[in-house]
């Protein structure tokens, strides 16, 4: 078994003051390298805060989080920064591709922040737009693009640096069948080729089948489906 990349211990978050509401729960789990797992449950049971928590972009009340061992508990806010830009990618349900960047300056934005050599980003770069199938759309800009297009635009730039972890947020929800299919195969297989580990949270029970474990959130946790 892979070493874990991720490991979530026991984290619970509440919101609000005098009467603050319980979002998660003691909730825990653990994605190994080239392990991709899809969370599903209804509106409001804290999928997003889940997926913020683990990124470090909200706070937790207790429990732990842990990046290939590192407690981002630990960690000031300019350090949970340089990791989120070397150790995760994101794709978001909304595509947020820059629209004044062509494809390929999209893509190469997170090379970038790492300050890549130059050639070593064009090298990266076009591997990627290679291995989405846009190769010819490198000088296009966002405007010329489907919304199939766009979020395969957005699965090369979130994994363009190659990213321990992979968090995706509703990645298909603005696409049709077919190209939700599409989407999610090329998701996959990138996950599986860079060994990364891969969160997939979604309300689609046929995205959440393509994933090696599905579970569900509860008021009272993760549940795995079997």
């Amino acid at each position: 078994m892979p070493p874990a990349v991720l490991r979530v211990r026991g984290i619970s978050k509440r919101f609000g003051g005098a009467n603050p509401r319980m979002v998660l729960s003691s909730m825990s789990l653990e994605v190994a390298a080239g392990d991709y797992v899809a969370i599903m449950g209804e509106s409001g049971i804290g999928k997003s805060t889940m997926l913020n928590i683990i990124a470090g972009l909200e706070t937790l009340d207790t429990g732990d989080v842990l990046l290939d061992g590192v407690s981002l508990a630990g960690l000031s806010d300019d350090e949970l920064t340089q990791l989120r830009r070397e150790r995760i990618g994101f794709v978001f349900q909304a595509f947020h591709v820059l629209p004044y960047l062509s494809v390929a300056q999209n893509v190469e934005l997170p090379l970038a922040l790492l300050r890549m050599d130059a050639e070593a980003i064009r090298e990266r770069v076009g591997e990627m737009l290679d291995a989405i199938g846009l190769s010819e759309r490198a000088r296009s800009m966002p405007r010329e693009l489907s919304g199939g297009e766009l979020q395969r635009v957005a699965i090369a730039r979130a994994l363009v640096h190659r990213p321990r972890l992979v968090l995706a947020d509703e990645p298909t929800g603005n696409l049709d069948p077919d190209t939700a299919a599409q989407i999610l195969s090329l998701l996959k297989s990138q996950i599986k080729q860079n060994q990364a580990a891969g969160i997939l949270v979604t309300h689609s029970p046929e995205a959440a089948r393509t994933a090696d474990r599905i579970f569900t959130l509860t008021s009272s946790g993760l549940v795995e489906q079997h």
